[in-house]
């Protein structure tokens, strides 16, 4: 029985790996959302049955993906041992919810869109690019804190020059925040700048200091936070695939340590067999 169980987990393990049903499976996935989105139209109403037939088919595809995946696996902790494993276990067992309990409907639909998101755990270079978007944020934490400062400043010093000349727009301090996130975000800009510089004809200094901060210096910062973990994402893929720049680097780093392990061992040698020789 034992013999029969392990040659099964290897046929289930050479259909995990195999590229042809990894292309299957995103198939569904993106045909799983197109079906949701066909549903978002009141034409689909015509075609409830046949949408229904198509949705429990995904469902079931899924379900049967899911195990076999598990199956393959040696030993069923290991399986759980993968964030992304637990995240398409997760998203799976969420879309058993049925859909045709009235009290359950919205729940069901809700749960099906996140479907989708197993494009991520699929397709390697997504998941390079979540990663590196997760671990960016405790660094750009940092830079929106430092954002947050120059806002409220140029705020008050707003908030207490152009009070009087528009009250809607810096009336207050949590207002003019407001306003020059309009601002940053070249939301007819422009007319905030020339209101302003009626009366104070050099106020657009006071913009144009603040978009270069905000829209240059801290963008270009997040943007480079962002690269910046990317890159040693990349590399961490490439290093356990063994494959890439990063790995043959590695490679080589380990040849050079283990034959300079060698050269020191001939020298220890030698430096023995001279000594033997005197």
């Amino acid at each position: 029985m034992k013999r029969y169980w392990n040659l099964l987990q290897e046929r289930l393990e050479r259909l995990r790996a195999n590229k042809v049903f990894e292309t299957f499976v995103i198939g569904v996935i993106i045909a799983s959302a197109l079906l949701i989105g066909a549903k978002t139209y009141e034409e689909a109403s015509r075609f409830d049955r046949i949408l229904h037939w198509l949705d429990l088919g995904v469902t079931l595809f899924f379900l049967f993906e899911i195990i076999v995946r598990m199956a393959a696996e040696k030993r069923l902790l290991n399986f759980f041992r993968s964030g992304w494993n637990i995240f398409d276990f997760v998203i799976v067992v969420a879309s058993l919810v049925p859909i045709n309990d009235s009290e359950m409907v919205l729940v069901a639909r809700l749960l099906r869109v996140f479907r989708v998101l197993r494009l991520v755990s699929m397709i390697p270079e997504l998941r390079i690019l979540l990663a590196a978007l997760v671990k960016s944020i405790p660094r750009m934490g940092y830079v929106a804190l430092l954002m947050f400062i120059i806002f409220y400043i140029y705020a008050a010093i707003g908030s207490f020059m152009f009070n009087a000349v528009d009250p809607v727009l810096w009336g207050n301090i949590s207002i003019a925040m407001l306003t020059l996130f309009r601002v940053a975000t070249f939301e007819d800009w422009t007319d905030v700048m020339y209101a302003t510089m009626e009366v104070y004809p050099y106020s657009w200094v006071f913009y144009l200091t603040f978009i270069f901060l905000t829209a240059f210096v801290f963008l270009n910062m997040m943007i480079g936070i962002v690269l910046d973990v990317m890159q040693k994402e990349s590399e961490a893929e490439q290093l356990e695939s063994g494959q890439g720049e990063a790995a043959e680097v590695h490679w080589m780093r380990e040849r050079m340590v283990q034959m300079g392990e060698q050269l020191d061992r001939m020298e220890r040698q030698l430096e023995q067999s001279a000594r033997r020789q005197d």
